[in-house]
């Protein structure tokens, strides 16, 4: 109690006003799902007259929401494990390898950060119809492997590694895999899962890409599933929004449960030094 002071009060009092701003299209979002349809269109109100739950029955039995839970669960999964395995051994190798080109290497993942994600879309669909991958899990995997951030991340945490704990392991006998995955690895966990989650989120919530590369509903992910949701009488807003709150639940119960690696990894992303 002693701490109050109007700044603190202050401080509070906007921070309640953002989260509250922040959480109530969700709340409404959550609201307008538990009404029937007439009560959604005919009166504005807070919260449900009466609570009918038909709009996530037919989320549920009638869409194709269950395999583009899966779709995305799938390819989710992947990007991830392979983005994180791409970057760790790239960073290794930027960290802790001596070859030619390194530096320039280095540059090369530097340069990436000026080159949106939105540019490269029409040359990776190109490659993608060219390889035969157009409306398949690789088509959508294979482009989103590359983040490079996350190999920026990795190298700086390399290079604050001793080197003498390297050339200790070499001594021993220890070949490059060994000391990153038996040595590194375990030093690194922490930043690894942190990395992972923010990692699974962002190919979670991605939409363009999967959206340009798939071409029929058993193929879409969730994000782009949802947008395919339609009635033939018009707009139903209870069931459209039964859909969202559905398909953004998975990431808000990780985000939620993992909040701290998320804030972590966001703080290692934003923090990189040159």
């Amino acid at each position: 109690m002693g701490r109050i002071s109007p700044s603190n009060i202050l401080l509070l009092t906007f921070t309640l006003i953002a989260a509250c701003a922040w959480a109530f299209p969700l709340y409404w979002a959550i609201v307008t799902s538990l009404k029937p349809e007439p009560e959604v269109v005919g009166s504005l109100s807070f919260w449900p007259k009466t609570f009918d739950i038909s709009s996530y029955v037919f989320a549920l039995f009638d869409t194709n929401l269950v395999r583009w839970y899966i779709n995305s669960i799938g390819t989710s999964v992947l990007i991830t494990g392979i983005v994180i395995m791409i970057s760790m051994m790239c960073g290794y190798a930027l960290s802790q390898l001596v070859f030619p080109g390194r530096k320039m290497l280095f540059l090369v993942v530097l340069a990436s950060f000026m080159v949106p994600s939105q540019a490269l879309v029409v040359s990776q669909f190109v490659l993608m119809h060219k390889f035969g991958m157009v409306n398949t899990w690789g088509g959508i995997i294979l482009p989103q492997v590359i983040i490079p951030v996350v190999v920026i991340v990795y190298k700086q945490f390399f290079d604050s590694v001793p080197r003498e704990l390297r050339e200790a392991a070499k001594l021993d006998g220890c070949g490059e895999f060994q000391i990153l995955f038996k040595l590194y690895l375990p030093l690194n966990w922490g930043i690894t899962a942190a990395l992972s989650i923010i990692t699974f989120i962002m190919s979670w919530n991605n939409f363009l890409w999967p959206f340009l590369v798939t071409t029929s509903e058993e193929m879409m992910t969730v994000t782009v599933g949802i947008t395919q949701v339609g009635d033939s009488f018009g707009v139903q807003y209870a069931r459209d929004m039964a859909v969202a709150v559905m398909a953004a639940m998975p990431v808000a119960v990780a985000y939620l449960v993992f909040q701290r690696r998320v804030t972590q990894a966001i703080m290692l992303s934003s923090g990189i030094k040159g």
